[in-house]
């Protein structure tokens, strides 16, 4: 049985980019599927706050946002390379791209009106306006574009990655899948979901080639597993050790918080016990799943100084 545990649902765009890395490495893993919106307490147990989708858990270690998750598989399985060495640079670049400037393009394109009947097939009206209620206030604070700049902008990106493919390339950076693949492909996958949305694709016969290469990698072979179960074994678990590297601006063992700087700001206070260029890494202690050690990327999160309480 796997170490590695997937916390995600379904119709998440980010889980679908690590499924299909699952799919690339040819690495098993156990799934649990997490609610889409809130209440989410196993998840909450799990985090100490953090909600967004998805997670990756290895004991009691717990690995937010996908541009760690991607690491940490890397780590686990080196070939084949999401990262080759003469593109890595750039890869990483144009995942982070696709990851934040092409997604949110991409999501208020499609989420509008007329794909409902899509995404949404068979799901009852209440449902759909609690999904909207939710992401509303996941997102408050943050400016979405309209539909309409969305989709003027939606098709400059595609023209761009249409571009970057117009040597023969089979890949984004070259000859072989990089990271940014599969930051491009699940925002293609997630567009593909309302076939009435799609025709924006139409356009672009290489970048749809592309997405038709990614997607055709799969998931790899994974087993359901309940978040009770995964709760379980992070409390039977011990975290691996982390270290606070000097002149960080933090120390270890300081109490601090941990929050994304776009959406889903909720905050995860612990002590701090790892912190690099790359990653922080905060333990807390939950009466259900023990004590764990909560990982988040450096890029995207801002570390504070957590309040005195009185």
């Amino acid at each position: 049985m796997s170490d590695l545990i997937f916390h995600h649902y379904p119709g998440s765009p980010f889980s679908e980019k690590v499924r299909l890395i699952f799919g690339l490495k040819r690495l098993p893993w156990r799934s649990v599927h997490i609610p889409v919106i809130l209440p989410k307490p196993d998840v909450v147990a799990l985090t100490g706050g953090y909600r967004k989708t998805p997670l990756l858990q290895i004991g009691a270690d717990v690995y937010c946002d996908t541009s760690l998750i991607s690491r940490v598989i890397e780590r686990i399985a080196p070939e084949p390379t999401l990262y080759p060495r003469e593109v890595a640079g750039a890869a990483q670049i144009l995942a982070h791209w696709a990851d934040t400037t092409l997604f949110w393009a991409v999501v208020p394109y499609v989420m509008q009106p007329q794909a409902f009947p899509f995404i949404f097939k068979g799901v009852p009206a209440e449902v759909i306006q609690a999904f909207g209620t939710d992401r509303a206030a996941f997102t408050a604070g943050m400016r979405r574009q309209t539909p309409v700049d969305a989709k003027a902008q939606l098709h400059s990106y595609l023209a761009w990655l249409e571009s970057q493919l117009s040597d023969g390339r089979e890949w984004l950076t070259g000859g072989a899948p990089s990271i940014a693949d599969f930051s491009v492909g699940h925002c293609m996958w997630y567009v593909r979901r309302a076939s009435n949305m799609a025709v924006i694709l139409e356009g672009f016969p290489r970048l749809s080639s592309l997405a038709d290469r990614v997607l055709a990698i799969g998931h790899g072979t994974s087993e359901p597993m309940s978040s009770a179960q995964a709760i379980e074994i992070a409390a039977k678990s011990t975290p691996r050790p982390c270290e606070v590297r000097p002149g960080m601006g933090f120390e270890a063992g300081q109490s601090v918080t941990v929050c994304a700087n776009d959406y889903g700001t909720d905050p995860v206070e612990g002590v701090l016990v790892g912190l690099s260029d790359d990653e922080v890494a905060i333990t807390r202690t939950d009466a259900r799943a023990g004590t764990l050690v909560v990982h988040f990327p450096r890029i995207g999160f801002q570390i504070k100084a957590a309040k005195p309480q009185a």
